[in-house]
């Protein structure tokens, strides 16, 4: 439980979290998120480049906020997949799609066994 001193960060605005998308999409550092288990230094640049687009977030806030709109994005595109529903979507499902979709993923996907 957080005590009653400590703020909350404030939340993320639509043009905030379209700009971290951005970064995020960026060739080198979807290269560099696709390479490494251990990305800490990876969402240092990008709260660092978020920095420079005139937002203060820390690592652990655009590390937290990816990995939850990633999440998002995965159920809205595994709901898709499944027949018979209505087609699922978000506000950043094409951003996403755009740099998530093409086998893109940030981190390795289970395998399952053979039959």
């Amino acid at each position: 439980m957080q005590s009653q001193n400590q703020k909350r960060a404030p939340a993320w605005t639509e043009q905030e979290v379209l700009d971290l998308i951005t970064v995020q999409g960026e060739e080198s550092v979807l290269s560099e998120l696709r390479s490494k288990r251990q990305n800490a230094k990876t969402f240092k640049k990008i709260s660092e480049a978020m920095r420079d687009r005139g937002y203060s977030r820390d690592t652990t806030q655009c590390r937290v906020k990816f990995k939850e709109l990633r999440q998002a994005y995965q159920k809205t595109k595994e709901s898709n997949g499944c027949s018979g529903t209505e087609p699922q979507t978000y506000c950043f499902y094409a951003e996403l799609h755009a740099i998530l979709g093409g086998g893109c993923h940030h981190y390795p996907t289970p395998v399952r066994g053979l039959r």
